[in-house]
């Protein structure tokens, strides 16, 4: 989401011209279908995806913030995350799990090069695990299966094209200038109305294909958590603007064209994924 650029006055550029965009949808166009492809499929292709997007984001998360040694880090937390993987798809009890996720992140406390180092490696393992885990962690639970993941994707999505698409139409006051000077509240609003929208559409659409038991729930709670998950989608596109501005750097990568990194792909999903795994985590301790 975002304004556009400086234009002459009272000219606004068409949002959907430009290399720019033809990259970003393009390769939007490709990995959604990728992605989407390996939801259906499940098991094994769909967590490989998450846990590969996982490596790469830690690795640009501990390139960026300048984190050291690097390659001993990223072999402990793609070695953990590795392990805590096979852990979700074994179906290991939370003991072990905890027994993986400590026995990482006391190797990175041991081998950062320093206390603020050791907080930076040990946030990448973190951030690593949300994406690992959660997408398939959702489309495994018999309770919810893939209209979790398939409900995330269509907020989320449907939040970053419309912000991005109105926020460069309609332009007017910026939402967070100190940190993305080009969002707008326009762009906010829109993707807001956009997220919602398309969470309630998609568990409407689900209730006739009986794809989860959660189907069931009511239309009025979907679109009050989908609202919730689009504001909580903006809130990571503009977290992570604030860490690249903190240290210095226009994307966090360049392995997505048109969009930079992983995280900058991954941003907001990362900040949806933690609310669905808070979720995920209620359901099977029955509390949900």
């Amino acid at each position: 989401m975002g304004s556009p650029s400086e234009a002459a006055p009272g000219v606004r550029r068409n949002p959907l011209s430009g290399r720019e965009f033809q990259l970003r949808l393009v390769s939007g166009v490709v990995l959604a279908i990728l992605v989407v492809s390996a939801l259906i499929l499940g098991g094994g292709p769909f967590a490989f995806i998450w846990l590969a997007a996982a490596l790469v984001g830690a690795a640009e998360w501990i390139g960026m913030s300048r984190t050291g040694p690097r390659r001993l880090l990223l072999t402990i937390i793609g070695v953990t995350l590795a392990g805590l993987s096979l852990c979700l798809r074994e179906g290991a009890t939370p003991l072990v799990f905890l027994a993986v996720a400590a026995t990482g992140t006391l190797g990175l406390l041991v081998l950062a090069q320093d206390g603020p180092a050791r907080g930076r490696a040990v946030a990448g393992l973190a951030g690593g695990a949300v994406v690992a885990l959660v997408p398939p962690g959702l489309r495994d639970d018999p309770g919810i299966g893939i209209l979790g993941p398939a409900w995330m994707f269509a907020v989320v999505w449907s939040t970053d094209v419309v912000a991005y698409i109105t926020g460069r139409t309609f332009g007017g006051p910026k939402l967070m200038p100190s940190v993305s000077p080009k969002k707008t509240w326009s762009g906010a609003l829109g993707g807001l109305a956009a997220g919602t929208a398309a969470g309630i559409g998609l568990v409407a659409l689900a209730r006739g294909y009986g794809w989860s038991p959660l189907a069931a729930t009511s239309l009025a709670i979907v679109g009050a958590v989908s609202a919730a998950a689009s504001i909580f989608s903006q809130a990571g596109d503009l977290a992570e603007s604030a860490l690249k501005r903190h240290w210095g750097v226009k994307d966090s990568g360049r392995s997505i064209p048109g969009h930079g990194g992983v995280m900058d792909r991954l941003d907001g999903f990362a900040a949806v994924a933690l609310l669905a795994g808070l979720y995920l985590l209620a359901h099977r301790m029955g509390a949900v």
